[in-house]
C-alpha cells in the first residue's frame, strides 16, 4: 500500500481563515486622497520601468510606506473577484536651494516666500503590479498645497482601487516616482485561495475546484487527480525560477480522476503544479511541495552543469535559481581534488545555482576550453601587497614554491629563467584582481630528454656546429648578429602592399630575418591572422627580436577606432589584415608601458605626416622613410651595429630598392606602371 508522505489540496495557502471582506462594485478603478492633498489617476495602463535615480532639485515628494488591503471586487451579487488596494503614503524630501551670495540674501528671502515656496508641490507617482497571471502599472498624480510641504514630513497617502488577482497566487508590488530620486518600494504578498468561506462562496471559480493529493511509494511519487469522470482539467508541471520566466516541463488535458507518476529523480526543489478547470476565466492554483525533499536537493546538484565563458568568466546552469560561492582552485597534472590557491585570491559571488543545505562542489578547469590541450606549464601566482609589494610562487604538488627558494623542486631549481620568461612577456595570464594574477609559463624548454640516444644526437650536433664555428667563423659571426623582425601594416591598397614587400626583401638583405603576412598567406588562410600573429610575435621576442609598426593612413584610422571604442571595432576587414588582428594584442603592451625594447614604428614621409602617429604609440622610437633610413636600420638591427660607413652604405641600398615602390604608390591613379618590384620570397602569396 502506499505511504502517505504528503497530501495537500490544491485549495490551501498562506491565510487559511479569511476576515469579512469589503466590496466593490463595477469594473472601474479609482483612486482617492487623504484630506489636505488632491490627486488624479491617469486613464489605461502604462509600459513603466524604474529609471536612474537622480538628484532631487528641491523638496520632493516620494513613497515611503506601501499597505495592501484585500477587497472583493464584484459583477454580480455572487460573481466576485479578489482584488488588492494598493495605500501609498508619501512624505517631503529635500529643501529649498539657498542663495549663495549675501547681497541677495534679503531679494532672495522676500522672493522665496512668494516663489517657489508658496507654490504647490506635484508628483508622479506609478504603481507596477506582477503576479503569476498579471502585470499592470498605473500613474497617480498627487498635489501636495504648500503649507504641507517642509523636508522630512509626512504628507498623507494616495489610495488605489485596485488590482484584480488569481487565488492562491504571489504578487508583488512596486513604487516609485517619476523621475526617480530614490530607490523604489516593494511588497510580496501571498494571497488567499478557496478555503476560506467567504471566498470558496462568493468566487464562482471556487466551486469546481480540482483536488490534488501527493503521495510517494518508494521510488516514485504520485499525483492523484480527485475529481469526477466528467470534470476536464488542465495539469502543468514547471520549473518556478526567481530571477527568469517559469520554465514548463510537463503539461496534460486530462479526464478525472486520474494518477500521475513521477520518477524520484525528476524531482527539484522547485518544481511546482498547477491545476485548472478547463472552463473559460477559470482559476490555476499553484503548490510546490518540494522545495525541502533531500532527494529533490541532490537532484538538482547533479543536473547543475559549470561552463567557463571566455576571458575570465563563468556560468552556472541548473532547473532551479539558488545562490552560491565561486572561487579559484589549482589542480596537479596527476589529478587529485582541486585545491583552493595558496596564497588565496578574492573570492566572486556570483549568482548561480547551487543548494546551501549540503556542501558540494562543482569544478571545470581552464584547460579544457579555453587554454586548448594540457601542457606541461608552471603556474605562477602573483601577490600583490598593501604597498604595491609582490611576490611569485610556483605551484607544485608539494605547495606554493617561492622562485627564488633554495628548495629542491622544479619550480625551484628553473626559479630565475621562469622569472625572466615572465619579465619578457612568454608567460600567459591567466587571471588577474585586486589582490593578485595568474600566470601560465611554459616548461617545455626546460624538460630534460632522458633517452641516450638524443643525448648523443645533441652532442654530435653540437660537434658539428663547433667545426663549423671554426671553418667559417666570418659568416657564422655574421650570421649571429642577424636579429628577426615583424613587420605588421595595414593593406591599404595594392600599392601600399607593394610598397611593403619591397621594403622586406630589402631588409632581407641585410643581416634581419623578416616575417610579414605578405609572405604567410596560405598559413593565414589556414589559421586565421590573429593566431599567425600570436605565433610570429612569441618566436620574435623570445629571439629577442623587434616588432615593426608601419603606419599608413589606414592602419592610423584603426589605431583611432580601436582607442575611441575598442567594442565597435570589429568591423569587416580582410581575413588577410594581421595589423587588424594584432591591435587587441599590441594596445594592451603600449598601454601598461611594456612596449619600450619590444617595438618600433616606421611611416613614410611622402604619405603620412608625423603628427600623423597617435600620441601612445610615440612611447617607442618611429621613424620616417626613407629620410630616416640609417637611424631605422640601427634600431632594428639592435647591438652589434656595424661601422657608421657601412651602415650608411646599407641604408643607401634600401633606399634605391624602396624608391621605384615609392614612386607607383605615389603615381595617380590611371598612369601605366614602367616595371614591377617583387621580393624574392613574393612568391607565396596565395
Amino acid at each position: 500500500m502506499p505511504v502517505p508522505w504528503f497530501l495537500l489540496s490544491l485549495a490551501l495557502g498562506r491565510s487559511p481563515v479569511v476576515l469579512s471582506l469589503e466590496r466593490i462594485v463595477g469594473p472601474q478603478d479609482t483612486a482617492r486622497c487623504s484630506p489636505g492633498l488632491s490627486c488624479h489617476l491617469w486613464d489605461g495602463d502604462l509600459f513603466c520601468l524604474p529609471g536612474s535615480i537622480v538628484s532631487a532639485p528641491g523638496p520632493v515628494l516620494v513613497p515611503t510606506r506601501l499597505q495592501t488591503e484585500l477587497v472583493l471586487r464584484c459583477h454580480q451579487e455572487t460573481d466576485c473577484g479578489l482584488c488588492v488596494r494598493v495605500a501609498v503614503h508619501l512624505a517631503v524630501r529635500g529643501h529649498w536651494e539657498e542663495p549663495k551670495d549675501e547681497e541677495g540674501i534679503g531679494r532672495a528671502a522676500d522672493s522665496e516666500r512668494e516663489e517657489p515656496r508658496n507654490a504647490s508641490l506635484q508628483a508622479q507617482v506609478l504603481l507596477s503590479f506582477h503576479s503569476y497571471t498579471t502585470a499592470r502599472c498605473v500613474l497617480l498624480e498627487v498635489e501636495v498645497p504648500a503649507a504641507l510641504v517642509q523636508s522630512g514630513q509626512s504628507v498623507g497617502s494616495v489610495v488605489f482601487d485596485c488590482f484584480e488577482a488569481a487565488l492562491g497566487t504571489e504578487v508583488q508590488i512596486w513604487s516609485y516616482t517619476q523621475p526617480t530620486y530614490q530607490k523604489e518600494l516593494n511588497f510580496t504578498q501571498q494571497l488567499p485561495d478557496c478555503r476560506g468561506h467567504e471566498i470558496r462562496d462568493i468566487i464562482q471559480s471556487c466551486w469546481a475546484l480540482p483536488w490534488l493529493n501527493v503521495s510517494a511509494d518508494g521510488d516514485d511519487v504520485h499525483l492523484v487527480l480527485d475529481v469526477s469522470e466528467e470534470q476536464h482539467v488542465g495539469l502543468s508541471l514547471y520549473w518556478d525560477q526567481v530571477k527568469s520566466p517559469t520554465k514548463p516541463w510537463w503539461h496534460r488535458n486530462l479526464t478525472g480522476p486520474h494518477t500521475i507518476t513521477l520518477n524520484h529523480t525528476d524531482l527539484v526543489p522547485c518544481l511546482c503544479i498547477q491545476v485548472w478547470p478547463l472552463e473559460p476565466d477559470s482559476v490555476r492554483t499553484s503548490i510546490c511541495p518540494f522545495r525541502k525533499d533531500p532527494r529533490a536537493h541532490r537532484n538538482l546538484w547533479r543536473a547543475a552543469r559549470l561552463r567557463l565563458l571566455p576571458p575570465r568568466g563563468w556560468r552556472l546552469d541548473a532547473p532551479c535559481s539558488l545562490s552560491a560561492e565561486a572561487t579559484l582552485c589549482w589542480q596537479a597534472l596527476g589529478g587529485g581534488p582541486c585545491q583552493p590557491l595558496v596564497p588565496p585570491l578574492s573570492q566572486e559571488n556570483v549568482t548561480v545555482n547551487v543548494s546551501s543545505w549540503e556542501k558540494l562542489q562543482l569544478q571545470e578547469c581552464l584547460w579544457s576550453d579555453s587554454l586548448g590541450p594540457l601542457k606541461d606549464d608552471m603556474l605562477l601566482v602573483e601577490t600583490r601587497g598593501p604597498q604595491n609589494n609582490t611576490s611569485l610562487c610556483a605551484l607544485e604538488p608539494s605547495g606554493c614554491t617561492p622562485l627564488l627558494s633554495r628548495a629542491s623542486t622544479r619550480a625551484a631549481r628553473v626559479g630565475e629563467h621562469l622569472l625572466q620568461d615572465l619579465q619578457s612577456g612568454q608567460c600567459l595570464q591567466l587571471w588577474d584582481g585586486d589582490l593578485g594574477a595568474l600566470w601560465a609559463c611554459p616548461m617545455n624548454k626546460y624538460t630534460h630528454q632522458r633517452w641516450a640516444l638524443v643525448w648523443l644526437a645533441c652532442l654530435l650536433l653540437a660537434a658539428v656546429l663547433f667545426l663549423l664555428l671554426l671553418l667559417k667563423k666570418d659568416h657564422v659571426k655574421a650570421a649571429a648578429k642577424s636579429r628577426a623582425a615583424l613587420l605588421l601594416y595595414s593593406a591599404d591598397d595594392e600599392g601600399f602592399e607593394r610598397l611593403v614587400g619591397a621594403l622586406a626583401s630589402a631588409l632581407c638583405q641585410l643581416p634581419l630575418r623578416v616575417a610579414v603576412d605578405l609572405w604567410s598567406r596560405r598559413e593565414l588562410s589556414a589559421h586565421g591572422p590573429l593566431a599567425w600573429f600570436h605565433a610570429q610575435r612569441r618566436q620574435t621576442l623570445q629571439e629577442g627580436g623587434v616588432v615593426v609598426l608601419l603606419f599608413s593612413p589606414g592602419a592610423v584610422a584603426l589605431c583611432h577606432e580601436w582607442l575611441q571604442d575598442s567594442a565597435s571595432a570589429s568591423g569587416v576587414h580582410s581575413p588577410h589584415d594581421a595589423f587588424a588582428a594584432s591591435l587587441s594584442c599590441v594596445l594592451p603592451d603600449f598601454l601598461q608601458g611594456r612596449a619600450p625594447g619590444r617595438y618600433i614604428g616606421a611611416y613614410f614621409d611622402s604619405l603620412l605626416r608625423p603628427d600623423a602617429v597617435p600620441t601612445l604609440f610615440r612611447a617607442v622610437p618611429v621613424f620616417a622613410l626613407p629620410s630616416q633610413l640609417p637611424d631605422f636600420l640601427r634600431a632594428l638591427q639592435g647591438p652589434g651595429v656595424p661601422r657608421p660607413g657601412r651602415l650608411a652604405d646599407r641604408a643607401e641600398q634600401v633606399s634605391r630598392a624602396l624608391q621605384p615602390a615609392l614612386d607607383c604608390c605615389l603615381r595617380p591613379p590611371g598612369t601605366p606602371e614602367t616595371g614591377r618590384e617583387m621580393g624574392p620570397e613574393a612568391g607565396d602569396r596565395t
